[in-house]
């Protein structure tokens, strides 16, 4: 140990745990989902600079932007600029969200590889995001998706509000289930659950993946995305785990929220994740230190600390 109490390698202890995966693949939302609530317009420059960071870091899956309006999310509106500055890395490493067939249309231009679409399993998110319900969004994607399919993309399906809402409350778990199967049975290879506001807990957490699995969802086909409203975030990921779940969404430095929903603060921190998984004995195949530094960095450009509790303790700042 350190005099300040950090410990002198500035790695975990490992020690493992029955049950759970040898290896994870973390995906990292940071630079789209973490950056999309930053007020001030954060240069194309710097975005690229921070992907490039992230992937040297080791991260196998970096969410480059968004193909959305730029009258929605201003902040990603430099997608056409950016995703060429991204050139040097395999463009299967940087999915890009497309919200339409137009979205799709200008991701397919600059040569994008990997897709994902953002959904919804509550009506009233479905209106605040998308301006649809449930099923007029599901009905958007099928397009999307299938051409996305015959261009041999990989797609991603992201499920919002899948353990609580702001508006309705908590969510049953059979009404996430029709949503997650209906996406796959339009062609998505993955889907994300998302806990957009982070209301779960561990129970509630297994409960909702052993409810996909009897409805034919494997859990290789799910990857789970929480955020730390009320610090269950790394005990919700433990259960997913324990469950079998080998993708687990982080962002870099804790950066995000959900513009549409005021009460959703920051996603899991990806140093924090490493963190536990390292001292689980669990392979990431993330270089730490690498990555601390990368969120250390944009926290200098943003001009506030990072709100990872690793990035504070390996960098020795309260």
């Amino acid at each position: 140990m350190t005099t300040d109490g950090a410990p002198a390698t500035g790695l975990p202890m490992e020690v493992a745990a029955e049950g759970l995966p040898t290896r994870v693949r973390i995906h990292e939302v940071g630079p789209r989902d973490g950056l999309q609530n930053e007020q001030a317009v954060v240069p194309t420059e710097v975005k690229a600079e921070f992907i490039h960071r992230l992937a040297a870091a080791g991260l196998p899956v970096v969410e480059a932007t968004s193909f959305v309006h730029p009258k929605w999310v201003p902040q990603l509106a430099d997608a056409e600029q950016l995703f060429p500055m991204l050139g040097d890395l395999d463009p299967r490493q940087l999915p890009v969200l497309v919200p339409n067939e137009r979205g799709l249309e200008r991701a397919l231009a600059l040569g994008a590889r990997r897709i994902a679409v953002f959904g919804s399993v509550t009506e009233s998110f479905a209106k605040a995001n998308l301006n649809r319900t449930v099923d007029e969004s599901l009905a958007m994607f099928e397009p999307v998706v299938r051409r996305a399919r015959d261009e041999n993309m990989h797609v991603r399906g992201y499920l919002s509000m899948c353990f609580g809402d702001p508006w309705e409350g908590p969510v049953p778990i059979a009404q996430v289930v029709r949503v997650c199967r209906a996406l796959l049975d339009l062609g998505c290879d993955e889907l994300s659950l998302g806990d957009t506001i982070g209301a779960g807990t561990p129970g509630h957490v297994q409960h909702l993946l052993a409810a996909l699995n009897e409805a034919g969802v494997p859990t290789t086909r799910l990857g789970v995305h929480f955020h730390d409203t009320y610090g269950q975030a790394l005990a919700n990921t433990f259960a997913a785990l324990q469950h079998g779940v080998t993708t687990v969404d982080a962002s870099a430095g804790g950066l995000g929220g959900c513009p549409y929903a005021k009460s959703a603060t920051g996603n899991l921190a990806t140093e924090d994740l490493v963190w536990m998984l390292h001292g689980l004995g669990i392979e990431t195949g993330i270089d730490l230190g690498r990555l601390t530094e990368a969120s250390e960095w944009l926290a200098g450009f943003l001009g506030r600390p990072s709100p990872s509790r690793t990035v504070r303790a390996l960098s020795h700042k309260e």
